[in-house]
Formats: structure tokens, C-alpha cells, sequence
């Protein structure tokens, strides 16, 4: 079939969107390419959200994918605020919310994550927040300015990324922040006990008031207004403003009415796909958040909800579209900036996947590489404040052999000599 004579369809503005239409482009396809978008804007980036832009640091320009007038550089059909509604696969036609009807003859879904909703009482007062979209950061970027400005208090549901990040940047506008979170940790179910407590001392060196073990039950107020929030062991505490940063969950609102596989919520939700990106259905694909790939590496279904996941897996998607082989085997891979710190994570190590953590370097001064392991094989590895280590990292964790545990904490071993005796092994 002629590429002029086709149509692929993106649903999804977000990057991993905005990547596959580039890609489609740069490898030639001449068909049309069209993109579904229900925000207004243009594909943007989303890790400034909750670091520079949300912290004053970087202007809203900054976090577009390209700038406005390359869509139309590169014959990018954009219906932008418009959600897609209905997908019909046997009539290859995607329904938007206006009612205009889109046919396709192959389609990527890169429909993101929404975040989870606090189901407790005073969720409707003027002041609960949560930060997903562009004008989720515009609003809070100026509610915490305010707060810093009056003295007032932020309450952050959940000691997770996002509420790690947000806890910063309202720190530096110098409002007071106060974490509530169930497990005993921040970032619990990621880092595990071992290295959440780093980022416990971070946050309360810089006058973040944690409160562990707790989950919250109410959010109280007065004419509208949010005054106070409660946690299930009768404590109050004040707060001005809420954030709700408990998670997010796959869009597969589409897929599902559609009729397409998804893995159940126990197994992290999402999309099912094969390790080339598509779905049960051979003309869609789904990349991004949304996506719940095989990953060939890993031997295990994987949804990565992380920045590299959409940057990578929106063009893997797109050559999969036009018919190349693909196996999507990325190494997961994420960064966050918190003050002074910052950090690349790279791996897998869930819970229970592991048996041992391995420092290398100086915890105390946060200039340090800390390694996951299971039978001396590296699963995960995330550099503090050290850098350019990521490429021996992922190499580490793609050799799937056993390393030697003393000279991998040992700094004046170079990894590279490392990765090289792995891959002689593997």
C-alpha cells in the first residue's frame, strides 16, 4: 500500500505523541498524520510541572515539544481540545468530542495517566489540587507563591515523586509543607526503606514536617476555603492549600469500550501490549503511561509512567506503525531535582525483587551510586549528585550476570571495568 494513500492517527498531545508524529515524518511516511489532543495546548513535556516551571525557575515556553508552527512545517494535522470519545475498530474511525468522526488506517493510543483522586470528605473546597496538565502548574505555581508570601501551609497527600517535588519548589517560595504518607518511607514502594530515608533527612533539613504511618480522612474548611486536614489518628493539621499526589492511572478509557486486552490494576493497569508496542488489535498501537509493554529485558510486563518512557516509546511506536521491527527494550530511566540534589534512576526493582542495596560513595554528603541487587545481578541503579554513570549503569543491569559486591562499592573501581567483566561473563 502507497503511504500517500494512508492514515495514522495519534491519540494523545502529550510527548510520547508528539515524538511518534515526528518520527513518522523523519522515516519518510508521506500519508497523513493526524493528532488528537483534548488540552488546548500544544504537546508538552511534563517533568518541568512539578520541577522548573512549578519552581519559578523556567518560563511556560519552555516546556513545549516544538514550537507551534512545526506542526504545520510538518504537515501535522492537530485537533487540540477535542477528547476522543468513541473508537470504533472494526470501522477504523475514532469519535471526538464535537462529534467529528476520524478514519485511520493504523492508530497509536498515547493517552497518558490521569491522577488519583482523594476519596475522603472536603475533596470540593477551593484549595485541593492536583498536578498532571499544564494548567494544573499554572495554578499551583501561583498558589504556592502565595502561600510563601502569607506564611501559609501546604499538605501533600503522599510522599511519592511528584509530592517530593512539589514539597521543593514550595519550600523555595518559602511556604511551610507538611507530607502526609502511609508507609514509613518516602518513595516506599520504589527505593525501598534503605535509601527513602535519604530523602526523608533531605526534606526535613529544609523544614518539611513529614507525617508517616497515616493516611488522610478529611479536609476541613470554612466558607469554601480549606482550613485544616485530618489523618485517621485524630490528628489536625493546618493547611491553606491540598495537594493530592497519590498516583496516576492509565487512561484506557478508549481501549476498554473498544474491546481491547488490558492487564488488571494488581498488575499496574494499562494497555496490554507486545514487545513492539501493539496491541491485541494489529492496526493499534499504545506507547507512553498508557502502555503496559513484555519488555524483553526485564522478561516481565512493565508500564513506566516516566519522561524517558514517552520520549523513547512514542518513535518505537511510530516504527512499529510503519511496519519495521521493533522490540522495545529500553532500560526504564528517570531523573528528579529536589534543592541541591539531583538523581537518574535507571532499572527495575520492585519490592521483593531484590536481596541486597549497594552504596558506593558518601550518603551522608548525597554523592552517591546506590545498586539493587538479587543474587548478586544488578536489577536497578540510581546516581546521586555523581554523573555520566548512567550508560554503565543500564549496561550493568542489561549484562544480567553476577558482579563482584565489594568492587562495586568500592569508587575507585571504574565501572567500565565493571561492565566489562560482566559482558565477558554474560
Amino acid at each position: 500500500m502507497v503511504d500517500a494513500h494512508r492514515t495514522f492517527v495519534i491519540v494523545g498531545g502529550g510527548l510520547a505523541g508528539a515524538k511518534a508524529a515526528e518520527t513518522l515524518r523523519s522515516e519518510g511516511f508521506t500519508g497523513r498524520v493526524i493528532l488528537i489532543g483534548d488540552e488546548r495546548d500544544h504537546p508538552y513535556e511534563r517533568p518541568p510541572l512539578s520541577k522548573g516551571y512549578l519552581a519559578g525557575k523556567e518560563e511556560r515556553e519552555s516546556v513545549f515539544v516544538h514550537e507551534p508552527t512545526w506542526y504545520a512545517r510538518a504537515d501535522i494535522e492537530l485537533h487540540l481540545g477535542q477528547p476522543a470519545v468513541q473508537l470504533d475498530r472494526d470501522a477504523k474511525k475514532v469519535v471526538l468530542g464535537d462529534g467529528t468522526v476520524v478514519h485511520y488506517d493504523r492508530l497509536l493510543l498515547a493517552t497518558g495517566s490521569e491522577p488519583r483522586r482523594l476519596d475522603i470528605p472536603g475533596t470540593d473546597l477551593a484549595g485541593v489540587y492536583h498536578l498532571r496538565r499544564l494548567a494544573h502548574a499554572e495554578r499551583l505555581r501561583g498558589v504556592l507563591a502565595t502561600l510563601g508570601r502569607e506564611n501559609g501551609h501546604l499538605l501533600i497527600a503522599g510522599a511519592g515523586w511528584i509530592g517530593l517535588e512539589v514539597a521543593a519548589a514550595a519550600r523555595g517560595y518559602g511556604a511551610e509543607v507538611t507530607i502526609v504518607e502511609p508507609e514509613a518511607t518516602p518513595l516506599h514502594g520504589v527505593l525501598g526503606p534503605e535509601l527513602g530515608r535519604v530523602f526523608a533527612d533531605l526534606h526535613a533539613a529544609h523544614g518539611v514536617r513529614f507525617h508517616f504511618g497515616g493516611r488522610l480522612t478529611e479536609i476541613s474548611g470554612r466558607d469554601g476555603m480549606v482550613l485544616a486536614a485530618h489523618t485517621e489518628d485524630g490528628e489536625e493539621h493546618p493547611a491553606h492549600a491540598v495537594l493530592a499526589a497519590i498516583g496516576a492511572a492509565p487512561r484506557t478509557a478508549l481501549a476498554e469500550t473498544s474491546g481491547l486486552a488490558l492487564v488488571d490494576r494488581e498488575h499496574g493497569g494499562g494497555i496490554a501490549v507486545d514487545a513492539s508496542l501493539r496491541t491485541s488489535d494489529p492496526d493499534v498501537f499504545a506507547a507512553g503511561d498508557v502502555a503496559a509493554a513484555h519488555h524483553p529485558l526485564m522478561g516481565t510486563r512493565l508500564r513506566v509512567e516516566h519522561w524517558a518512557n514517552a520520549l523513547n516509546g512514542g518513535p518505537a511506536a511510530a516504527r512499529a506503525m510503519l511496519g519495521q521491527e521493533v522490540s522495545y527494550d529500553r532500560v526504564p530511566y528517570f531523573f528528579s531535582d529536589q534543592y541541591d540534589v539531583g538523581l537518574e534512576y535507571s532499572g527495575y526493582a520492585p519490592p521483593g525483587a531484590y536481596d541486597q542495596v549497594v552504596i558506593r560513595g558518601d550518603v551522608a554528603k548525597r554523592e552517591f551510586i546506590a545498586f539493587w541487587l538479587s543474587e548478586g545481578r544488578v536489577l536497578a541503579g540510581m546516581n546521586v549528585n555523581v554523573w555520566d554513570v548512567t550508560e554503565p549503569i543500564q549496561a550493568l543491569i542489561r549484562a544480567g550476570v553476577e558482579v563482584d559486591r565489594d568492587a562495586l562499592a568500592d569508587p575507585s573501581v571504574a565501572l567500565s571495568s565493571l561492565v566489562t567483566s560482566a559482558e565477558r561473563a554474560g
